[in-house]
């Protein structure tokens, strides 16, 4: 809430809120602001004031008015018109949003049946329209909050993720000559070999079956995502990506220039319908998937899609990534594209961010052995080879044993988590788009997430709203949240209470 003040008026204390939001990314590009009697109602002064203020950002060049829509934070460098254009041909708003028409998971509705009665519509791409700014979702997400738990980081919380073996492991290996013999040459370019093999052995538990020479290490996962699409992929190159999805790889292929087509992710995978009409029209190189305990849904590819979807690919000549990223939370039965077809149309990525160690940056993708080689001749011409002495310090932390057992302590205490905060969501009037799995929830707020987010900004929590996960930004009900933040009590009533303005 303002305050009166003798050095600075009402309207220069929420002009200057604003502008600092829209200047750290808190508020995105295309993000709408507030309606001016709401903003007068949510921060208790005057209509007149948040005029004032509105004007101040308009004279800033921060925020556009849209005559009969409302102020929109300025979108650089983006058609409006293209924006537009991509909007009014969007999916029906069940495949749209994700959201079933008639309920949710907990009154007996699937996704899937929901889309069916769409008529499997598809959602018509336009390669000029922008995606949403990742970077806002980055900038905002990590920002520190405080003290309080944040309900739409994308990590666990630090306290979740210490162990005594991380430090172990890297003294063993900071000797004086084990500095001399990793620091002052540069490692394998393919990566470290005792981390290769130690991540042949892991990717063995889940069924599939690959030489260390078919695996290249990469700075985290997203690096991995990167180097395959630089590697196989050329500017407009049609790309499919699930959605709603990570607005990172959204933003990722629009800044190298590719066409993106996304794919309605329904409970049980993607919608195949669309994705064959794709085919025919657009011959798309590439389908992106997080198959296992997908980001924000949840969800878990079925085998029945699973099967089908490997023989869409060979139909129709496109390979897929499979980014399994979260495959550490996963349940050990989970259908895995990559375990099914043995690396020949699929590329394998997956990281330790999430589970273990997210400073280091460590990831890495398997594929058949000729792909292998060509990524890493990628990896080269970005950043030459990666740091061994930390590859060298996670090799042995799978080899012992000690990544293993983390992962289970961790996946008990998710589980238990998962069960507090999903009690709390529905306690105060939420329901959820998908069944609660993994680390994130896909929640109905029943209003505008973004204008929720700034709210509760207000009061110190930073949550996902639902458009950040859509190729083309729009208003949305869902947010996504992290169960492992979204146990406390005190965020529930600051969202309820917050919820009540609209």
């Amino acid at each position: 809430m303002l305050m009166k003040s003798p050095t600075q008026s009402l309207t220069q204390q929420l002009s200057a809120r604003l502008s600092e939001r829209i200047r750290s990314r808190l508020l995105a590009p295309g993000a709408r602001l507030p309606s001016v009697r709401l903003c007068a109602q949510q921060q208790g002064v005057s209509i007149s004031t948040v005029v004032a203020a509105y004007d101040q950002l308009q004279a800033q060049g921060l925020v556009v008015a849209r005559r009969n829509s409302g102020f929109f934070v300025r979108e650089y460098g983006l058609n409006q018109d293209s924006v537009q254009y991509a909007r009014s041909q969007t999916a029906p708003e069940s495949i749209a949003t994700g959201l079933p028409r008639k309920g949710s998971f907990f009154a007996g509705e699937t996704l899937q049946a929901d889309a069916a009665d769409a008529g499997g519509a598809m959602p018509s791409p336009d390669s000029r329209a922008a995606p949403v700014d990742a970077t806002a979702l980055i900038r905002g997400l990590f920002l520190a909050g405080g003290s309080k738990p944040q309900p739409g980081m994308g990590v666990f919380p630090p306290d979740w993720l210490e162990t005594r073996f991380l430090a172990a492991a890297v003294r063993k290996f900071t000797s004086v000559a084990s500095l001399s013999s990793w620091s002052l040459r540069y490692g394998d370019p393919a990566g470290d070999a005792n981390l290769r093999q130690a991540l042949a052995g892991r990717l063995g538990d889940i069924n599939l079956q690959v030489q260390p020479g078919q695996i290249v290490t990469t700075v985290g996962a997203t690096h991995a995502l990167d180097v395959v699409s630089r590697t196989l992929l050329r500017a407009g190159d049609a790309v499919m990506v699930e959605e709603p999805g990570w607005a990172v790889e959204f933003a990722r292929l629009d800044a190298l220039g590719m066409k993106i087509l996304p794919v309605p992710r329904l409970a049980d995978g993607p919608d195949l319908a669309v994705m064959e009409r794709y085919c025919q029209i657009h011959r798309p190189r590439l389908f992106v998937s997080v198959s296992v305990l997908h980001n924000p849904t949840g969800g878990c590819l079925g085998p029945g899609s699973a099967h089908r979807l490997l023989q869409l690919a060979q139909a129709h000549d496109f390979r897929i990534v499979e980014d399994d990223t979260y495959s550490h939370l996963a349940p050990e039965h989970a259908t895995r594209l990559s375990s099914l077809d043995g690396l020949q149309r699929t590329i394998y990525v997956g990281g330790f961010a999430k589970i273990l160690v997210p400073g280091w940056r460590v990831g890495y993708l398997a594929a058949s052995r000729e792909l292998a080689e060509r990524f890493t001749d990628t990896k080269m011409l970005s950043t030459l080879s990666t740091p061994a002495l930390l590859e060298q310090a996670l090799a042995w932390c799978i080899t012992q044993g000690q990544l293993r057992r983390h992962a289970e302590r961790i996946r008990i205490r998710l589980a238990q988590a998962r069960g507090r905060s999903v009690k709390l969501a529905l306690a105060h009037g939420c329901t959820f788009a998908a069944e609660p799995a993994g680390l994130f929830g896909w929640v109905d707020t029943g209003v505008d997430t973004d204008a929720l987010a700034q709210r509760l900004l207000d009061v110190g929590y930073l949550i996902a709203p639902g458009s950040l996960f859509y190729a083309v930004r729009k208003p949305s009900p869902l947010m996504r949240i992290n169960f492992a933040t979204t146990q406390d009590a005190d965020f529930w009533a600051a969202f309820s209470q917050a919820r009540q303005d609209f």
